[in-house]
């Protein structure tokens, strides 16, 4: 098994600022860690994925190791086209929730026309399309009518499911898992806490999906998905229990000619 850890740009949420997106990726890229992109900066509507900004976010995240989190403002087919060119020109997985492809939530599998004409679109370009964050039943739906599609274990949502444990996701989801978010919750609500809370997911959750995912040979993309303090606060608490305590293996290692390099937003 292979994993390539990569940090959600929700970390940098309300202390973004449109110039420091350099910024982010050179802090990032110093830590050895690749980088999730969200489509827009909190409470801003703009799209990063829109054609006009390829060329920067080509620029700013050369050398690193990429996946895009899918718009959420239900995106039409052109939307859908643009952030999937954009995700090729990046070598980025794109992960989406079952709304963005215009499948509801809910058990049953209904209308989904427009998703296979996305799906296929994926499938084309050579863009693998992660789902997550559905019901149990539909993310199992979902992969039984696409073969192309790949999920997204994000293992806060898993922990609060009310109707399916952690562990009946993992051996449901786990031999065509791509990607995981991983990010920790008290069992209440998915607030995207480090991983590693006294009191969130259990050791030994988290050592069952390492377990599982090394048995079905995954190459994975693991993405620290957090959003409540400072980013080297969550970066350095996260590390410390997945790679210290864990033992979770290919650590991202910091880069030696950018040991002084900090994230300040402008």
């Amino acid at each position: 098994m292979q994993i390539k850890y990569v940090v959600s740009t929700m970390v940098f949420w309300w202390r973004e600022h449109p110039l420091s997106f350099e910024q982010e990726c050179q802090y990032l890229k110093s830590l050895g860690f690749g980088i999730e992109l969200w489509p827009c900066i909190r409470g801003q509507n703009e799209c990063r994925y829109e054609r006009r900004n390829w060329g920067r976010l080509q620029a700013a995240t050369q050398d690193m190791v990429v996946s895009m989190r899918s718009r959420t403002d239900n995106p039409n087919l052109e939307q859908w086209a643009d952030q999937i060119e954009c995700a090729r020109r990046l070598g980025a997985n794109i992960v989406a929730e079952p709304r963005s492809l215009g499948i509801k939530h809910g058990p049953e599998l209904n209308g989904t026309d427009f998703a296979a004409e996305v799906i296929k679109l994926a499938a084309t370009n050579n863009v693998t399309l992660c789902i997550e964050t559905g019901s149990l039943p539909l993310l199992a739906n979902i992969g039984k009518r696409f073969k192309s599609i790949r999920y997204c274990l994000d293992t806060g949502y898993a922990h609060v499911d009310p109707d399916y444990s952690f562990k009946q996701y993992v051996d449901e989801l786990a031999p065509r898992v791509t990607h995981l978010h991983l990010t920790d919750n008290y069992g209440q609500i998915d607030d995207h806490e480090p991983p590693g809370l006294h009191g969130g997911i259990p050791r030994r959750d988290w050592e069952y999906l390492l377990d599982v995912l090394g048995r079905n040979g995954n190459e994975v993309v693991g993405a620290f998905e957090m959003c409540p303090c400072m980013p080297d606060v969550m970066i350095r608490q996260a590390s410390e229990f997945v790679f210290d305590v864990l033992k979770w293996p290919n650590r991202p290692e910091k880069q030696p000619d950018q040991g002084s390099v900090a994230y300040r937003p402008i």
